[in-house]
């Protein structure tokens, strides 16, 4: 019988970005201003996140979108350097390491997840995840819980699933997970509910 699971989403929940700064470091490195630079990359975004495009062609794209005077390691530094630790959760999950499994459930890109992973303790304390761009699916569509639940042997009844997006939250109490609607101010909200459940699943 599977065991119970903590399941995290990825931004906004592990840790914060800020878009912003990505935009101001583009904008002195082409002749689109900071407010605008980032609907260039609209329609490409979307398919970087679900496999349909490459690390190599999405730069390549973004660079000859903006106009970017600059290598591609640069581009690809800015487009990375955007993230910050979220430190209660970090102190959370630090608490529990080793008590359960736990894994990730990501939409995000390969850029982005080879930064975070390689830049942020946080990440120590899990051990998989499902990630959009190899998944070739996204939530909150179905199919990525489904394949999530698959191939982590996840219980959706014993996993505990925190994301910050409603309708992420909605696909996932459909399919039977439990889970909890996540903001940085409703930390201390998420360390009672999950104490709550772990007291439930007998993980004191």
């Amino acid at each position: 019988m599977p065991q119970p699971v903590i399941l995290s989403d990825i931004g906004k929940v592990l840790i914060d970005f800020d878009f912003s700064i990505a935009a101001r470091r583009l904008a002195e490195c082409c002749d689109h201003p900071a407010e605008t630079v980032l609907t260039l990359f609209d329609d490409i975004k979307g398919p970087y996140e679900v496999g349909d495009m490459d690390d190599a062609e999405f730069v390549r794209q973004g660079m000859a979108r903006t106009g970017f005077r600059g290598s591609p390691e640069e581009f690809a530094a800015i487009w990375c350097e955007i993230f910050t630790q979220n430190e209660p959760m970090h102190a959370t999950l630090g608490a529990l390491a080793g008590r359960l499994p736990m894994h990730l459930l990501s939409n995000t890109n390969e850029l982005h997840k080879s930064y975070f992973l390689r830049e942020f303790t946080i990440f120590q304390h899990f051990q998989d995840g499902v990630y959009s761009h190899t998944a070739r699916c996204a939530k909150p569509g179905e199919e990525i819980f489904l394949k999530t639940a698959a191939q982590l042997d996840l219980d959706p009844a014993r996993t505990f699933y925190i994301d910050d997006l409603e309708p992420n939250i909605a696909t996932a109490a459909r399919l039977g997970f439990r889970t909890f609607h996540y903001s940085f101010a409703k930390h201390s909200q998420l360390q009672a509910e999950l104490n709550e459940w772990l007291a439930a699943q007998g993980i004191g």
